[in-house]
């Protein structure tokens, strides 16, 4: 499938036609978990995380073989107000290391199998301080979606998708304040590691932009307003994701809020997503209270770049191996009774 639209309206209308899961492939899977040589419901949420994957692949004997994790980089002008322990060039300098294999997410994608792509959004070109003006016209919105749309490997099995941009845990929290509402500073963490005084400037950063994109109409206006290009380019993978019937495992506090701009412009679009990880940012377990989605994993991690939705591949992996590769009462020759 190419690129299947040029402006908001017409990512929209792909959201509002996205498939479903396969029904006789979850019916299957499910009566094949029963036959399996264990106790009824033994192996927990794995049972349910492998059905859920066979639905979304058609089989109810699913492998994972091709996973991929996409990092997006992008920078941000609400950087400039201060709002991160770490100065803008280090998006840059974060996008080199990813290239040159030294970050985590090279490690974990090694350890779990995965293809790793980075791709740098514009980075040169910030976005606008969304304390003053939307962070990006519809035209930058939709170059991002884009971006991430065109980035998914059509050959995937599953999908994990991260980002860095220093200035991006205040993005993704005023995108979750402007979708769920409540107090800025309810949504306002540490993000890098900033001290009392820069909590408080950050949260004031993300109560003014609540203020002024109030009027945001839906996920993706306040994607637009508030947003970022990494933010919006993961939301574009992820939709792209579920156009093809790939799992997708979400990562932390910002990936998510992105996710939830696809939630809360089509409810459902998030059906093919499982949350691989719960982040040390506080407001992480809000918006996934607020997605009905359970997280997998809860390590302590605020890293972001994918991290905690790298490890959950291996939790996925688990699951998978255990519905296609156990033997059933019948072929072990164990009696069920």
């Amino acid at each position: 499938m190419t690129t299947a639209f040029s402006d908001l309206d017409g990512f929209r209308a792909l959201l509002a036609a996205q498939p479903a899961a396969d029904v006789s492939a979850v019916g299957a899977a499910t009566a094949r978990n029963g036959q399996l040589t264990k106790p009824p419901g033994a192996l927990g949420r794995l049972e349910d995380l492998a059905i859920w994957y066979a639905g979304w692949r058609g089989t109810d004997r699913p492998t994972v073989e091709t996973p991929q994790i996409i990092v997006f980089a992008g920078n941000h002008g609400v950087a400039a107000r201060g709002v991160s322990a770490f100065p803008a060039e280090v998006t840059a300098q974060m996008v080199l290391n990813f290239e040159h294999g030294g970050a985590a997410i090279n490690q974990l994608a090694r350890t779990f199998g995965a293809r790793l792509d980075v791709i740098a959004l514009s980075l040169d070109t910030p976005t606008a301080d969304f304390t003053a003006a939307p962070a990006m016209s519809e035209t930058e919105l939709t170059e991002a979606l884009r971006a991430g749309w065109d980035a998914v490997n059509t050959d995937a099995d599953v999908l994990v998708v991260g980002e860095m941009g220093i200035g991006n845990t205040t993005s993704a929290a005023a995108v979750a304040a402007l979708l769920l509402g409540g107090d800025a500073s309810g949504w306002t963490g540490r993000g890098t590691g900033v001290d009392d005084a820069g909590l408080a400037l950050k949260t004031q950063v993300v109560a003014e932009a609540v203020a002024l994109h109030a009027d945001a109409t839906d996920g993706l206006d306040a994607l637009r307003r508030v947003g970022g290009r990494e933010l919006a380019a993961m939301a574009g993978a992820i939709a792209r994701a579920r156009a093809l019937r790939i799992p997708v495992m979400l990562d932390g506090f910002i990936c998510t809020a992105a996710a939830l701009a696809l939630e809360k412009s089509e409810p459902g679009a998030l059906d093919h997503c499982v949350a691989g990880h719960l982040s040390a940012e506080g407001a992480h377990s809000d918006i996934l209270e607020a997605l009905g989605k359970e997280p997998l994993l809860s390590l302590g991690l605020r890293l972001g770049e994918a991290s905690g939705g790298a490890l959950s591949l291996g939790v996925l992996r688990a699951s998978v191996a255990c519905l296609s590769g156990m033997a059933t009462f019948a072929e072990a020759g164990v009696s069920d009774a």
